[in-house]
C-alpha cells in the first residue's frame, strides 16, 4: 500500500510541479517590463533567417534546420511564410496568418494548426499556444505547443518551444530568428 501512495505522489509531482516551476510556469506578465518591446509587426517583417535544433523526448538532438521566412503586414494582420530545410533533406512549408490586437493579444492560424492558436505580446517576449498536426511522415500526431520568443537588444529573436502529447514533453525546439543577411538574400 505504501508503494502505491509513494507512486501516486511521484506521478502527481511529475505532472503538477512543472506547472509551477520551469518553462511551463512562465507567464507573459512576468516579462511585461522587458525591453526592447517585441512588436510582431516590426520584428517578424521582411526576410528572416531562422536556424535551430529540435530535441527529442530524451533530450538528444533529433534534427537541425535552417528556415527562410518572409513576413508581410497590413495593419494588425500579417502573413509569415516559412520554408524549413532539415538536415535530413526534408523541406517543409508553413504559412501563418496572424492578427495582433491593440491589447497585445495574438491570433494565429496555419493549415497544420488545429483550430486557432492564441498568444500575447508582453514587453520583450511573445507567448503563443496552439495544437499542431504533424505530417504523416513525422507520425501524424497532434501535439500541444507552447512557443516563447524573446527579442534581444540587437533585434535577434530567441525562440524556445515545447511540444507535448498527453501532457508529456515529446520534443523541444530552440532557434534564432534574425533579419536575413544581405549575402543570403541574393
Amino acid at each position: 500500500m505504501e508503494f502505491f501512495i509513494l507512486l501516486l505522489v511521484v506521478v502527481a509531482a511529475v505532472l503538477v510541479l512543472p506547472k509551477y516551476i520551469g518553462f511551463r510556469s512562465q507567464k507573459p506578465a512576468d516579462l511585461s517590463a522587458g525591453t526592447p518591446r517585441f512588436d510582431l509587426r516590426a520584428h517578424l517583417s521582411g526576410p528572416i533567417l531562422c536556424e535551430g535544433v529540435i530535441y527529442g523526448p530524451t533530450g538528444r538532438v533529433s534534427s537541425r534546420f535552417v528556415a527562410e521566412m518572409e513576413g508581410h503586414w497590413d495593419g494588425n494582420r500579417g502573413v509569415l511564410k516559412e520554408r524549413f530545410r532539415y538536415d535530413s533533406g526534408r523541406v517543409q512549408d508553413r504559412e501563418w496568418r496572424l492578427t495582433v490586437g491593440n491589447d497585445g493579444r495574438i491570433r494565429a492560424e496555419a493549415d497544420d494548426v488545429i483550430g486557432t492558436g492564441s498568444g500575447v505580446s508582453a514587453g520583450a517576449a511573445v507567448q503563443l499556444k496552439y495544437r499542431i498536426k504533424l505530417d504523416p511522415d513525422a507520425g501524424g500526431h497532434v501535439l500541444d505547443v507552447v512557443d516563447w520568443m524573446y527579442v534581444m537588444e540587437n533585434g535577434t529573436i530567441m525562440n524556445r518551444s515545447q511540444f507535448r502529447k498527453f501532457g508529456i514533453k515529446v520534443a523541444e525546439l530552440v532557434a534564432t530568428m534574425r533579419p536575413m543577411p544581405a549575402a543570403v538574400k541574393a
